[in-house]
């Protein structure tokens, strides 16, 4: 009999951490295990990605109502879990009022904590010889599923987000295993949890080549056009805080003020893009930061730009900036404390400064370059990126579990 997994996730929108499943999922072997995906809310453009031997287990209605706006749940009859996520709500403003947090990350914990109270258990399933929670907060899996072994994962840096350890503490805990995506995402992680080092383990996201270049086949986008005699630029993120799309505008200015010809290409989503198309007027470059909004697939557009640009604050591991160097492409990042563990600055892409000025006077210097540019593109088209590998550490899990 081959082992059963149990996968959660909250849905399989476009994202870094989903994109990441969707490798997982279609690295495992259906000869040598069996898999049921609970997604908490059956939604998203990845979903048709799903391997058809992938079992998809029902939505439970409580479940997709963890997201939603809390008017919906009590629409649809979810009053229990309309509360707790209030209950969960005020909990946090009381931690913020004690602590002064510097972001708001730490309300994922409290809603782990007092939503997963009222929402039904899946013990009715079955035992699994593993469990694995892909995203966070990690309070499901550990409380309302059974199996042998249960492992969560670390997709973010730690050392850049605001988190209640206390509240966490016993969460990350409970599970046997700890899957962190790099060495320095553990090592942040580590610092805030030091006693969990001995259950962590490094699972890079699983990326598949192959599936990428077929993604991106195809002719150009008629909304990327040529730029004759200029570079173009493109960045892929959610609308939030950690990816500062927000500073794309005032960067561009600063590089067109030094004589760089160019377009900045932003594919966003998951929000309003408010802030960005103000900054693009503040700042008058209108005509050269072009939003396109969310794109189900991208990945014809990163195959059509000069440079992949990721201006983060702060990543785990970069799905999109390992998606544009097996097309291909050189990337510029900012230098964010786990930007080393995947890009070799001057090899197959280069780490700018942070602060706007500096980077902007960065990137005006390596889009000068043109021969570090032809370096980096005859480096990364020697390398192999593709890691599907990562997924023999996923069986080896199982085989603990016996």
């Amino acid at each position: 009999m081959r082992p059963r997994i149990f996968i959660n996730i909250h849905y399989l929108e476009i994202g870094g951490a989903e994109s990441s499943l969707i490798g997982l999922l279609q690295a495992l072997d259906p000869e040598r295990v069996e898999v049921e995906l609970f997604l908490n809310d059956h939604r998203g453009e990845m979903m048709k990605y799903i391997p058809q031997w992938v079992k998809v287990l029902p939505e439970c209605k409580e479940y997709t109502m963890i997201e939603r706006p809390v008017a919906e749940a009590v629409k649809a009859g979810c009053l229990r879990v309309a509360a707790a996520r209030l209950w969960a709500k005020l909990r946090f403003r009381l931690y913020a009022m004690r602590k002064r947090p510097s972001d708001g990350s730490a309300i994922f914990g409290y809603v782990g904590k007092y939503v997963t109270r009222v929402l039904p258990s899946l013990a009715r399933l079955g035992e699994y010889d593993l469990a694995v929670s892909f995203v966070a907060p990690h309070d499901i899996v550990l409380d309302k599923v059974r199996a042998k072994k249960k492992i969560c994962w670390i997709h973010t840096d730690y050392s850049r987000i605001d988190v209640d350890a206390a509240l966490e503490l016993p969460v990350w805990s409970g599970y046997d295993y700890i899957a962190s995506i790099s060495d320095d995402v553990t090592r942040c992680f580590c610092q805030v949890f030091p006693s969990l080092r001995e259950k962590t383990v490094v699972i890079e996201n699983i990326l598949s080549p192959a599936f990428i270049r077929s993604r991106a086949a195809g002719p150009r986008p008629d909304d990327m056009p040529p730029l004759e005699g200029g570079a173009i630029l493109l960045t892929i993120g959610r609308y939030s805080y950690p990816k500062r799309l927000e500073d794309i505008p005032s960067i561009c200015r600063r590089l067109r003020e030094r004589g760089i010809a160019l377009k900045w290409y932003i594919i966003g989503y998951g929000g309003s893009d408010g802030h960005i198309r103000a900054a693009i007027s503040r700042e008058g470059v209108e005509d050269a930061v072009i939003l396109l909004g969310k794109k189900e697939n991208p990945y014809p557009y990163v195959a059509s730009c000069d440079w992949y640009v990721q201006p983060s604050r702060y990543e785990g591991k970069s799905v999109c900036v390992r998606e544009a160097q097996i097309l291909g492409k050189p990337v510029i990042v900012t230098a964010y404390p786990t930007a080393a563990s995947q890009v070799r600055d001057g090899v197959d892409g280069v780490i700018v400064p942070m602060a706007t000025d500096a980077c902007a006077e960065a990137v005006c210097e390596v889009l000068r370059n043109t021969a570090l540019r032809d370096d980096l593109a005859g480096n990364i088209a020697r390398c192999d990126y593709g890691n599907e590998g990562e997924i023999d550490k996923i069986y080896a899990l199982i085989k603990r579990a016996d």
